[in-house]
């Protein structure tokens, strides 16, 4: 099995999980140079609030999307914008990724800015 397999396999059983809770699930999408959030509804069918170093805005004041400080920015972002909708409690799906560097830096940052999880 491949590094990219055994990741893909951690982040289906994960979701098996978060499925059964039938919670919200807020996932992280990560390559070499973004990071991206989004808070998905329990159904797992409606993008309930989104945030990305991709968007016109945070390229602007974030001068390098693949590190931990623009993490910190869209952990931020994307608890105000989870919060706006009504959102106070997600549970988080990380994508297979170990929980260190910039998936920690963004879970960090959301649940500072008040998501629970």
């Amino acid at each position: 099995m491949s590094k990219n397999e055994s990741r893909q396999r951690r982040a289906r059983q994960t979701r098996i999980k978060i499925a059964e809770l039938n919670a919200n699930r807020l996932t992280v999408v990560r390559s070499n140079m973004h990071i991206s959030a989004q808070v998905y509804s329990p159904c797992g069918t409606q993008v309930l609030a989104a945030a990305s170093t991709m968007e016109k805005e945070l390229r602007a004041a974030v001068k390098n999307g693949g590190n931990s400080a623009a993490a910190q920015e869209i952990g931020k972002l994307i608890a105000e914008r989870a919060k706006k909708v009504g959102v106070e409690t997600v549970a988080f799906d990380r994508g297979g990724h170990r929980y260190h560097g910039r998936i920690k830096a963004l879970a960090d940052a959301a649940r500072e800015a008040g998501l629970k999880f």
